[in-house]
């Protein structure tokens, strides 16, 4: 089952192309990476996701449905969540519970 569906996704600032025309599927188990040097779009990409910018085009589908237009909250609420580049945020926390935390969760 195709959890992601991202088409033609498409994001400019004042003109600036951040990501032009990305197609990716995500199915359900699996596991992608999204890499590339410094200003490729990245971080564009997971901002679009997560409901931070509104695309200039394209769609996001997850489990079949849009979701574009809605916001950041409605998004995480479907189990859509984000991290940013702090690569341990509690110096005294595992791995395991660093990303617990994130979540809103402990074990």
């Amino acid at each position: 089952m195709t959890l992601l569906e991202v088409t033609a996704l498409s994001k400019e600032f004042d003109g600036l192309r951040a990501l032009d025309g990305l197609n990716f599927n995500a199915r359900d188990r699996e596991i992608l990476g999204i890499i590339g040097p410094n200003g490729a779009g990245k971080t564009t990409l997971f901002n679009l996701i997560s409901g931070i910018y509104p695309p200039s085009n394209g769609e996001i589908n997850f489990e079949g449905k849009s979701i574009l237009g809605m916001k950041p909250h409605q998004i995480s609420r479907l189990g859509i969540g984000r991290t940013f580049q702090i690569v341990r945020p509690f110096q005294n926390l595992d791995v395991e519970t660093n990303v617990l935390v994130a979540y809103g969760h402990q074990n």
